[in-house]
């Protein structure tokens, strides 16, 4: 089985962008675009000059609220996306307090068919067992593609993120942990069944995160 990963790439011009996606589709199977680095009004024009490869990216515009660096207002944001779903990217990752408060957006989404990948970080810390899995089941009503990722502050918060993959039932989970105690996790998640794990090309979008080099080390990826 080959493992795959997907490097998030953060730059604030689009031809930053441009040239950094070309180095990773080299190396990667998929690319993060964290489209919350531009400037609003530089999201099209980035857009347009990647649209032959969207097939193959994952794209985020995290407002600060859910630790991204969006700095325009809700409305904004929303009209954004929805421009995004008509470039039809491999994945539109958008988060799950997103969806739940704008059920209008959700409709659109839907009838635009668009693949979603609902997301949900807690950055401070590691839910329970039962907040977890409660958490995946209302996330799963929007999208079978599921990202679930905490903070560990331990190797055991770590191994609670890893072990939602026993109940994952048809959902395509990417569950790990953030963080130096949460690194393993992102290695590990590949082997539990996620469909790729979060690399960067060499500086870490998010903590703890591997550069794709070491990871294609360590699983020794071909």
């Amino acid at each position: 089985m080959k493992y795959k990963t997907c490097i998030s790439i953060g730059e604030d011009t689009p031809k930053k962008i441009r040239a950094k996606l070309k180095v990773a589709l080299k190396k990667s199977d998929y690319v993060e675009i964290r489209l919350d680095f531009l400037k609003s009004e530089e999201v099209p024009k980035t857009l347009e000059i990647i649209k032959k490869d969207l097939n193959k990216v994952v794209c985020t515009l995290r407002p600060k609220t859910e630790g991204g660096k969006f700095t325009g207002n809700e409305k904004e944001r929303i009209s954004i996306i929805k421009l995004i779903a008509e470039y039809n990217p491999f994945l539109l990752d958008i988060e799950f307090n997103t969806l739940n408060k704008n059920k209008e957006l959700f409709k659109y989404l839907k009838s635009t068919k668009t693949k979603l990948l609902v997301s949900w970080h807690d950055f401070k810390k590691t839910p329970k067992n039962a907040d977890l899995k409660n958490k995946i089941k209302q996330m799963s009503k929007f999208s079978n593609n599921v990202k679930i990722v905490s903070t560990a502050k331990s190797t055991d918060d770590s191994t609670r993120m890893l072990e939602l993959y026993k109940n994952k039932g048809k959902n395509n989970l990417i569950s790990f942990a953030m963080g130096d105690f949460g690194r393993i996790s992102r290695i590990l998640c590949l082997y539990l069944g996620s469909p790729y794990t979060y690399v960067s090309l060499g500086k870490a979008i998010a903590p703890g995160q591997f550069s794709v080099d070491e990871v294609k080390k360590i699983i020794n990826l071909k």
